[in-house]
């Protein structure tokens, strides 16, 4: 499982690497969008039926971490006689073709739109089509995964935000658009906030020593940002602070931020003696270099509205953690 998830890793970045396939390279239109939605070109009857129940099932299940579940994806099914013109420009797309000839799975880069991943599935009949999506679901997600976060992160760069608390307190850079203000900055902890409908996106950054004891995650890190929430995060009466909700258990992974290993928790935060909750993602990445371990964690909080786009957002602006010149 580990080495399959390796070679998935290569060959996306192979995929996203500048040597790319003649398509990659001819002139094509920009694509359009909006963020984490799919084009799925299939026959009517194929959607309807148990190819599309699969596909519909695979692609929209739920973005991890939200206190109520959203689809990882927002799908918009055509049919190939309809597959003309503008409908190409999008910036994902999933194409089913029922054919004897070339049967496979296979991503183009570019193929008619740029930034664009388009995944081509070919088999004599469904049965078919369904096997090899099966076989490539993992790689195909991972890509498309990629291919949005560097379209957020390439919207967020035309209008960023230039502050430089966070270079100036943790010598740290982050990609985050000018909607984002600094609402709290101390000796080790910088707070930025942006105002959205119903509530606000938010970003803290800090750090802890290299050494402390994170050999039992489950535990240490909701202790952590309970901690943390306690000193600088107050809600909105006295004695009110933000925690960990321990209703929702958190996924936790190993990941790598620019390189660096790290520690990725997704969750749920509420605040101690107040009706305020939310998602959150959080980050605990190693730097040795400077013998410390830097903290960057999003969350979120807009009741009724929809969060994942939110999530997305914050989680992608973490990813481009660097360290300031």
């Amino acid at each position: 499982m580990i080495l399959k998830k390796k070679l998935q890793l290569l060959l996306i970045n192979l995929l996203f690497a500048s040597c790319q396939s003649d398509s990659s390279k001819a002139f094509v239109p920009e694509s359009n969008g909006n963020i984490n939605t799919l084009t799925v070109v299939m026959d009517k009857g194929s959607w309807v039926g148990d190819l599309g129940k699969k596909i519909k099932k695979v692609l929209t299940e739920p973005y991890e971490g939200l206190p109520f579940d959203e689809p990882k994806y927002d799908l918009y099914h055509l049919e190939s006689s309809i597959f003309t013109g503008f409908a190409r420009s999008s910036r994902n797309i999933i194409v089913f073709n029922k054919d004897t000839t070339d049967q496979g799975f296979r991503i183009i880069k570019n193929l008619w739109a740029r930034p664009q991943i388009t995944a081509i599935i070919t088999g004599e009949d469904e049965a078919v089509m369904s096997f090899y999506f099966e076989e490539n679901k993992d790689l195909l997600m991972r890509s498309i995964d990629e291919n949005e976060r560097i379209e957020k992160i390439r919207r967020m760069s035309i209008s960023p935000n230039k502050d430089k608390e966070l270079k100036e307190r943790l010598g740290i850079a982050l990609t985050f658009p000018d909607a984002y203000e600094t609402v709290k900055d101390t000796t080790n902890f910088v707070w930025i906030e942006k105002q959205v409908v119903k509530g606000h996106l938010n970003i803290i950054a800090y750090t802890l020593p290299l050494d402390i004891d994170l050999k039992k995650i489950e535990e240490r890190i909701p202790k952590i940002r309970d901690s943390i929430g306690e000193i600088f995060i107050p809600g909105r009466v006295p004695g009110s602070y933000m925690i960990t909700e321990r209703a929702y258990l958190p996924y936790y992974y190993k990941t790598k931020v620019n390189r660096l290993d790290a520690i990725l928790t997704k969750g749920t935060w509420e605040v101690q003696n107040d009706f305020m909750a939310g998602p959150y993602v959080n980050y605990i990445i190693n730097d040795t270099i400077n013998k410390r371990k830097i903290v960057i964690e999003g969350f979120s909080f807009a009741p009724s509205e929809s969060k994942r786009n939110y999530m997305f957002e914050l989680n992608t602006i973490i990813t481009t953690m660097k360290f300031a010149n």
